[in-house]
């Protein structure tokens, strides 16, 4: 990455511009042209430096439930156990732990009842009953915003 790329990760993270063509706004708040601010974040995500551009909404303001939720997959089976939580739309998270409970991974969905099914399914599809449902009952939000060092002229990357 260079010092482009590391000001566009700033200003996408704090201030991205809400607007019908925000990418030509973010250029020429930049300096750059349109086109070479999508390139840009393009080769960043596909260097994997960036999974997705999206904006963080609160769901409960929005009516939807929450849950986090734990299963058992065998070894073998992780990657295929992933897979199938994977393809609900609702998972917003899905990450490997060290634990008994070795998947570990977020649903949030518009009602209960929907909740529910997803993890019904999940049970049916994996084979594995023992899928855990842990509703928060508290909420703490952290906010991270990941600030990149744009280099000296002459500097290196650390």
């Amino acid at each position: 990455m260079d010092n482009t790329d590391k000001l566009i990760l700033n200003k996408i993270q704090t201030a991205f511009p809400i607007t019908e063509k925000p990418f030509l706004a973010l250029g020429e708040e930049l300096g750059l042209e349109e086109q070479e601010v999508l390139e840009r974040i393009k080769k960043i995500k596909e260097e994997g430096i960036i999974r997705r551009i999206g904006a963080s909404f609160d769901s409960k303001k929005l009516g939807f439930k929450s849950t986090l939720c734990a299963i058992k997959a065998p070894e073998e089976r992780i990657d295929e156990v992933a897979g199938i939580i994977n393809e609900y739309p609702e998972v917003t998270h899905n990450y490997l732990r060290n634990h008994t409970y070795n998947i570990w991974f977020t649903i949030i969905a518009p009602s209960q009842e929907r909740l529910k099914q997803i993890l019904r399914e999940i049970a049916e599809k994996t084979g594995i009953p023992d899928v855990r449902d842990m509703p928060s009952t508290r909420v703490f939000k952290i906010g991270v915003n990941l600030k990149f060092k744009e280099n000296k002229p002459g500097e290196k990357d650390a």
